[in-house]
């Protein structure tokens, strides 16, 4: 395996530049704030409903080589970034203020199962909200594989919810792994 490292203020830098799939590409944290902090993975708020167990149990063997969880800065292993999870001071219609998990899920719910405080990259004063709404660690179940009609997350602007998806990828081809189509037929895009 080859490693190599991403500076903290590259990490920051580049991510600055992420844009919404819609709202003409707006730059969502150009303004923002962003930090490497370090949080108990509790601590944060999932938007997402499912953990894959496989990717999941991938991270946690990764650990025994490279500890994912304290990465301050990202690498690139085999050329595929990895990034700290990035969270995101979400305004809840609730009335709650929540750190929302909006990349890295599965890395947060795996520090979660090792006992272990993670590395995240926050952000503060986005121009978009998060296109989903948080969840609560308790609807968060753990899956084998995705299934059919599963519905991922609760969508902030249901019949348009990818207009404010963050393009992580476009930024770091390859962060974001592409998951099945599962959605519900009236939430298909």
């Amino acid at each position: 395996m080859h490693v190599e490292p991403l500076s903290p203020d590259d990490l920051l830098a580049r991510l600055r530049e992420t844009r919404l799939m819609g709202h003409d590409g707006a730059r969502v944290y150009e303004h923002a704030s962003l930090k490497l902090e370090t949080f108990e993975a509790l601590d944060l708020t999932p938007a997402q409903r499912y953990v894959l167990m496989p990717n999941v149990r991938r991270i946690l063997e990764l650990r025994e080589t490279l500890d994912v969880f304290a990465l301050d800065g990202g690498v690139y292993l085999d050329g595929v970034p990895l990034l700290p999870p990035v969270v995101e001071r979400s305004a809840e219609p609730d009335g709650r203020t929540v750190w929302l998990i909006n990349d890295g899920i599965h890395r947060v719910y795996a520090a979660h199962l090792a006992g272990s405080p993670i590395n995240v990259v926050t952000v503060e004063g986005a121009s978009h909200p998060y296109y989903a709404l948080a969840a609560s660690w308790s609807e968060v179940v753990e899956l084998e594989a995705l299934p059919d009609s599963f519905q991922k997350k609760a969508y902030r602007v249901p019949e348009n919810y990818k207009a404010l998806f963050r393009d992580f990828n476009a930024v770091f081809p390859g962060v974001q792994q592409e998951r099945k189509q599962s959605n519900p037929a009236h939430l298909v895009r």
